[in-house]
């Protein structure tokens, strides 16, 4: 141990010494010559520097769906969770307390002005979203919308398949169940939602090629349910009365067709009147069984959740997005722009819910 003192006081004597010396100026001229440099070093002209990998990792992206309480949108945010855990990436799902346009729009807002990298939407009204969106992509932020096909002010559109076909599809169901005669009417969650009345045109023409014994209620053609069931079932009811030869409603809001069906039980109208339209399996598990709604028809808000953030993932990077492009996501691996757009993509991703499925789905 005394070795080792001695030996350390030793060693601090020389640094002073040679810390207080003063120091010789360097005399030597600077050489002309170029410092020699390792090529590998520096970046090659022709290959630009790649954009560090760990830059991902600080994306905040946001998915705003059209409320926090819809159970449609909560299992969406089942998708946006999976997404953030499979990926490592910040993503997650803020939605308002009620489904309201103006609400929204004070939410994107907010996200603008917390300098989100990314925001994923699905509108209430496109229409009043417009100047807002505007705003998040002047601001740098990519835009990315579901059932918005109508939105201008976005990078891109996400459809789980082309409105027009899957209105087609819900009329096929809904055609099946009436025996493909009789008076039926559309019903949508607002007239202003562009997704909802994409499909309700679509099965409307669809009904007019396929089905030439239906008729398309011509005093009320399209009602509002306000994605409300209870409004929907009120809707039903006065619709029912006042119209005796009513013999069926095409459902668009997943509230719909299981609000139409509360009146048709209520009324005594099982067998006599039929709806379909989009709904979630484990909430109309006992109707679809019950037998009073033969069918439903679905895709699963929890992939188009995965799908939106996909997309924003590529938008970030930087990747072109053509005619085929994989999101990765199950009906959404062969997306297509919509005929006459740039900014539409439409995936495949429609099902058909009976009493035999209903219990498969999970959700």
């Amino acid at each position: 141990m005394k070795r080792t003192l001695s030996l350390l006081l030793v060693l601090l004597m020389v640094f002073s010494i040679v810390a207080c010396s003063p120091s010789t100026p360097d005399t030597t001229e600077p050489s002309t010559e170029e410092p020699a440099t390792d090529p590998a070093s520096e970046p090659s002209a022709e290959e630009p520097e790649e954009p560090a990998a760990s830059g991902d990792e600080d994306w905040e992206i946001v998915v705003v769906p059209k409320d926090a309480s819809n159970p449609w949108f909560v299992r969406m945010e089942v998708g946006v969770n999976e997404f953030a855990e499979e990926t490592g990436l910040n993503v997650y799902q803020r939605g308002t307390p009620e489904i309201d346009a103006t609400l929204q729009s004070q939410l994107i807002q907010d996200l603008i002005a917390a300098d989100v990298d990314a925001i994923c939407v699905v509108p209430v009204d496109p229409g009043s979203l417009e100047p807002v969106l505007k705003q998040a992509m002047d601001a740098g932020i990519v835009v990315i919308a579901h059932e918005g096909a109508s939105l201008q002010n976005v990078h891109y559109d996400i459809e789980a398949f082309n409105n027009e076909q899957y209105g087609a599809f819900i009329m096929d169901n809904l055609a099946e169940a009436m025996g493909e005669e009789g008076v039926y009417t559309t019903m949508v969650a607002h007239v202003t939602n562009a997704s909802h009345n994409e499909w309700a045109d679509g099965g409307v023409k669809h009904q007019k090629e396929k089905y030439p014994n239906m008729q398309l209620l011509e005093e009320e053609p399209r009602v509002e349910s306000e994605d409300n069931g209870d409004v929907a079932y009120q809707k039903a009811k006065e619709l029912f009365k006042k119209y005796p030869d009513l013999k069926g409603i095409m459902g668009t809001s997943s509230f719909d067709a299981p609000g139409v069906a509360r009146a048709i039980q209520e009324l005594g109208l099982v067998g006599k009147a039929f709806t379909s339209g989009t709904g979630m399996p484990a909430d109309n598990a006992e109707l679809l069984k019950s037998g009073i709604v033969k069918s439903l028809t679905l895709w699963d808000p929890a992939l188009a959740g995965k799908a939106m953030c996909a997309l924003a993932v590529k938008v970030l990077r930087g990747e072109e997005i053509t005619d085929g492009v994989d999101l990765g996501v199950e009906g959404y691996t062969n997306m297509t722009f919509k005929e006459g757009s740039e900014t539409v993509l439409e995936g495949q991703g429609w099902i058909t819910i009976t009493a035999d499925n209903v219990d498969s789905f999970g959700f």
